[in-house]
């Protein structure tokens, strides 16, 4: 077998192992609603029936993550030609909003009972939350080491840590409450973990948001990459460029690159100089680029937005995709 066969069959295994991490979590988490309704119905609490709708939501934010995982790795075809990679980030984007709502509703709810105090039974409330927090924590270390790699799975990662700290606040307001009829423990508590879901919300929804709107990586700036392309040996200027984010991982270029006329013979030389660049520089594997000569551009102005004005190289930026 070749050393690229292994390879590829080695990425398919961890990709498997990953999707059946996904689906074991899933599962776990489905029992655990399931379990959580049928206590509820039999003491007729209806705050654990509550709590195992949490939970299916968190089943459902794994689903919808395995799911775009695997759109995500659909080949190219005549509709989407950039592939399906995208899938991931919109799965992310789902997960999130969803995120952010349940946050939302948690302060709603936290406030709420503030004001309507209700009478809690602390030992139920911590030996359910006891065995929630030991599934939550479980379908965690499913997915902690997935999450490094893809904000899809990050997203549904972030609902079980939420749903862990919401646990463990619960059995400490719990406590409290058993130990000094401390009622206003739970309010802070639900406070403290809403105000960490809505801030790791909208702080990941933002990455989201980024590469769907095919803005130019946050770790790029398009000024410094236009001069640097400019400097490379045999390049006259450059202008229409374009710089976004297929997916986390991806990113792409095109630009038009203004060689003189004499070196149209060193073309290919002059690409590979730019695409080693590109690679080695700024982790930009698909790149497109037109070469024009110099004797195409004309009698040029320099308008205030065209980088490297009188330095000998013509450089534009365009923001516009």
């Amino acid at each position: 077998m070749t050393q690229s066969h292994s390879h590829h069959h080695h990425h398919h295994d961890t990709e498997d192992m990953g999707d059946g991490r996904l689906v074991l979590a899933v599962i776990v988490n489905l029992l655990l609603t399931l379990a959580q309704i049928v206590g509820g119905i039999i003491s007729g609490s209806l705050a654990l029936i509550a709590d195992a709708l949490h939970n299916l939501n968190d089943a459902s934010s794994l689903g919808i993550a395995l799911i775009a995982r695997k759109i995500s790795r659909k080949p190219a075809d005549e509709i989407r030609t950039f592939g399906y990679r995208r899938a991931e980030v919109i799965g992310a984007l789902i997960n999130l909003t969803t995120l952010i709502l349940v946050g939302l509703y948690l302060v709603y709810e936290a406030i709420f009972r503030f004001f309507e105090q209700k009478p809690i039974e602390g030992w139920i409330v911590i030996w359910v939350a006891g065995i929630a927090l030991v599934i939550d924590l479980i379908t965690a270390f499913l997915t902690y080491s997935m999450s490094k790699g893809s904000l899809n799975v990050k997203a549904a990662f972030i609902h079980n840590v939420s749903d862990a700290m919401a646990s463990a606040g619960v059995i400490l307001a719990g406590t409290l409450i058993v130990l000094y009829d401390f009622y206003l423990a739970d309010l802070i508590v639900t406070l403290v973990i809403s105000g960490y879901i809505l801030w790791q919300g909208f702080s990941m929804i933002s990455q989201s948001i980024r590469i769907l709107m095919e803005s130019a990586p946050e770790d790029l700036d398009l000024e410094t990459l236009t001069r640097s392309i400019s400097e490379i040996a045999d390049v006259q200027g450059i202008h229409h460029v374009h710089v976004w984010a297929l997916d986390e991982s991806h990113r792409a270029l095109e630009a038009h690159i203004v060689i003189d006329e004499t070196d149209l013979e060193s073309l290919e030389e002059i690409k590979k100089r730019i695409k080693d660049f590109l690679m080695r520089e700024h982790n930009i594997h698909h790149s497109t680029l037109e070469f024009e000569p110099t004797a195409d551009r004309g009698n040029h102005q320099c308008p205030d937005e065209w980088v490297g004005c009188g330095t000998g190289a013509l450089s534009e930026i365009d923001a516009q995709h």
